[in-house]
């Protein structure tokens, strides 16, 4: 391969519990927002002491900390900003991720020890407009989700820069959050972190004359998520230095599992093994997670109608696979302890995976209460259960639905 370094997964956090949890299945790097500046107003976001906290926690498992300042700053934002970035260095956050260029000019004329990652909102596509970054101290550009292979490989090999890509989430209908439907329409500002997704909505589709043509069916204009799972190897050759993950407003279960399943792909390539099996599993389990359509998007060619949502097309279904979290493990009974998320009873059959090791299946064949007394179903969210389970299993793995045997 041309890149022996280590790529690093970067995964979405929410929430400290979040945090907590990428790094515990396996990324090498986390991305929060704070209370304020950051484009996912209604993620929990972090104080300052939460922050401090998820920095120690971060620097203690090898893992690294970014924190996003990275809305586009009208004239009010703008008041208490020094002092912000003057605390993220002082808790020494690894880097930033930002996009208004006023940023820049805070952190080098106050001599901020802030590494800086342009944030994919400055739609970054060519290698002139990272050159052009790089000669303001900026040390990796978080590429808008719009480019392709060429693009990425190009600006890599032009700009000797580390370049951050996008290998699975949502995908926005506009370039790279550029949008103003949001505002139109509900006026929350979708790049000052208030997007309610307008391109989820369905809609009336009209002509010129105001006639309704999409009959019993409505129109939407989003597109379908982004997933890079197939061109892994291919990212990896060409030399790009973090693999992001988008989700910070996703569940403990979507984020421990994208993490658990693109740590093992990026492993498998990244030491040449040959694991055709795996990465069929890998499909599945991350279609099953999120439960919307994928496609590439932009890596291999231009997206089409089959990147799309149009009429009639699904968008999402929900499903109940997160079955619950492992609290603890009875050496002497063979019995996982299980916080219950959603109903199951005995005769399923489950899947429990957690971080660095095998998935183990079984079929649950009894479940009782914390007392010990017999239970015909786990119907409670939030329960405390107990379920036969001859292996050993640990503190925060995950049990599911098995959907794969």
């Amino acid at each position: 391969m041309k890149n022996k370094k280590k790529v690093e997964l970067l995964a979405p956090a929410g929430s400290l519990e979040k945090l907590k949890w990428a790094i515990d299945y396996g990324a090498n790097a986390v991305y929060i927002g704070g209370v304020n500046y950051s484009l996912r107003a209604n993620a929990k976001n972090f104080t300052i002491e939460e922050m401090k906290e998820g920095v120690k926690y971060a620097h203690e498992h090898g893992a690294k900390l970014y924190v996003t300042v990275n809305i586009v700053f009208h004239n009010d934002d703008v008041n208490e900003l020094k002092e912000y970035l003057k605390k993220l260095s002082d808790i020494k956050v690894d880097a930033i991720i930002f996009s208004d260029p006023l940023v820049i000019d805070i952190v080098n004329e106050n001599k901020l020890n802030l590494e800086m990652h342009l944030s994919t909102q400055a739609s970054v596509l060519n290698k002139d407009a990272a050159l052009y970054y790089k000669s303001k101290g900026v040390t990796r550009v978080v590429l808008a989700r719009e480019a392709s292979k060429e693009d990425i490989k190009n600006i890599i090999e032009d700009t000797g820069m580390e370049v951050e890509c996008f290998i699975h989430g949502a995908m926005c209908t506009n370039i790279s959050g550029r949008c103003v439907l949001s505002n139109y329409f509900t006026q929350r500002d979708a790049n000052r972190g208030g997007c309610c997704q307008v391109c989820r909505f369905n809609f009336d589709l009209l002509d010129e004359n105001k006639n309704k043509i999409s009959k019993d069916k409505n129109f939407s204009i989003a597109p379908k998520d982004l997933s890079l799972v197939d061109y892994i190897k291919d990212m990896i050759d060409i030399g790009v230095s973090s693999f992001k993950l988008e989700g910070r407003m996703r569940s403990v279960y979507y984020v421990a599992t994208t993490i658990s399943v693109y740590r093992k792909l990026i492993d498998i390539y990244s030491n040449n093994i040959d694991d055709k099996e795996y990465i069929i599993r890998a499909k599945k389990i991350l279609y099953r997670c999120a439960n919307r359509d994928v496609a590439p998007q932009f890596f291999n060619k231009k997206p089409g109608e089959n990147e799309q949502y149009y009429s009639g097309k699904r968008q999402e279904d929900s499903n109940q696979d997160f079955l619950g979290i492992v609290l603890g493990y009875d050496d002497v009974n063979k019995e996982a302890l299980i916080e219950q998320r959603n109903y199951f009873k005995p005769g399923d059959k489950v899947t429990i995976f957690g971080p660095n090791k095998d998935d183990y299946s079984f079929i649950i064949k009894e479940i009782k209460d914390i007392d010990g007394n017999a239970l015909d179903a786990a119907r409670h969210p939030r329960e405390i259960i107990r379920i036969n389970c001859l292996k050993k299993v640990s503190k925060n793995d995950l049990m599911r639905v098995n959907f794969l045997d």
